[in-house]
């Protein structure tokens, strides 16, 4: 999703007393506070004061309810601190007062958006750059909802239109290439990323894109670079030590794979997905009371997860401890078949016959 960076330059780079444009009618000592209170909120915003700046703001429209700009200011304090309707609502005021300002358009449309209004904000976006048929960031915002929307071909068009109007845009080129991604059209997704790529080599969903596609091209060595790349820009991201982690157990790297699990459920421990491959991979590796450890958190995350039953029987047994085993072992054959798997059922029967002898 774009930001609203725009919008704040249009408030405040010119300077609070050149953007509020004072009406005659104001009296000298409101003319001053109103100074004072678009002042204060100024500094309050940067210095993202965001409750100080919104009560500044809040005073100076109760002085000044005819300034667009005023609302604007409010509705882009309430969009930093997360309230999107509030947001909505502010900007719905200041285009009732400027209707021609495609910034503030946009504004509204990222705040719809931001609450999940994807058709709404659809409208909103489409109005802005029918006001701005230069507005980047209206064409990214509405390539996004229409995604969204399952409208893939009409996204791809805002996106490339996007690309085109600034053609060193990241973003724009990360998302045509997803776009072609989900087509199919493979090689000129990863084209296009690739590009996104050189824009902004510090962009870590864009090499996340591509160690993606790369994957599924079957190409497991480039795609563990990509997101290689990327993870030296996000060190602390969980899901993509997973991913790097899956690809080292695909190609037999089990020492290296463990590594990356152990870090990515140190990021993230409530991850079954995590905690499961952590403990396969330990089991694979006959560190068995680590295997033990982790699927007892899978199961803790995941109370019916039959398998981690199962392979926690498996690493029990080899630790020496049937009993434990047996109970482990009888627990998944419970949920095997009360989840309609006769085949794994009969599986844990088996392992139960073989920890008792």
């Amino acid at each position: 999703m774009v930001t609203m960076s725009r919008i704040y330059r249009s408030l405040f780079s010119a300077g609070v007393l050149l953007w509020i444009g004072l009406t005659p009618q104001l009296v000298r000592a409101q003319s001053d506070q109103l100074d004072k209170l678009l002042e204060q909120g100024r500094e309050y915003v940067e210095s993202r004061n965001w409750t100080g700046a919104l009560e500044a703001f809040q005073q100076a429209s109760s002085i000044d309810n005819r300034n667009a700009r005023i609302f604007s200011g409010i509705g882009y304090v309430y969009a930093q601190k997360g309230q999107f309707q509030e947001a909505a609502d502010a900007y719905r005021q200041a285009i009732s007062l400027e209707p021609a300002n495609a910034d503030f358009v946009y504004a509204l449309g990222f705040n719809l958006a931001n609450l999940g209004n994807d058709s709404a904000a659809e409208t909103a976006y489409r109005r802005a750059t029918e006001l701005d048929n230069r507005h980047v960031n209206a064409f990214l915002g509405l390539g996004t909802v229409l995604a969204r929307q399952g409208q893939f071909s009409q996204a791809l068009g805002a996106y490339q239109q996007a690309a085109s109007l600034d053609r060193r845009n990241a973003e724009a080129r990360e998302s045509i290439g997803l776009m072609l991604l989900q087509q199919g059209r493979t090689a000129q997704g990863i084209t296009s990323l690739q590009t996104a790529a050189t824009l902004d080599p510090r962009r870590a969903s864009v090499h996340i894109g591509l160690g993606i596609a790369l994957l599924d091209r079957g190409d497991s060595q480039a795609a563990l670079a990509a997101f290689n790349r990327a993870v030296r820009i996000d060190p602390n991201n969980a899901k993509l030590h997973l991913q790097i982690g899956k690809i080292l157990r695909n190609v037999g790297n089990n020492s290296a794979a463990l590594s990356s699990f152990q870090r990515s459920v140190n990021l993230d421990g409530s991850s079954v997905d995590a905690q499961f491959a952590l403990a396969e991979t330990a089991l694979a590796q006959n560190e068995m009371m680590r295997s033990v450890m982790a699927f007892r958190e899978v199961i803790k995350l995941d109370p019916n997860n039959a398998y981690a039953y199962y392979q926690m029987g498996v690493a029990l047994k080899a630790r020496d401890f049937p009993g434990d085993a047996i109970e482990a072992f009888q627990t998944a054959k419970k949920l095997f078949e009360e989840q309609g798997k006769p085949d794994e059922m009969k599986k844990a029967e088996k392992a139960i016959e073989e920890a008792k002898r």
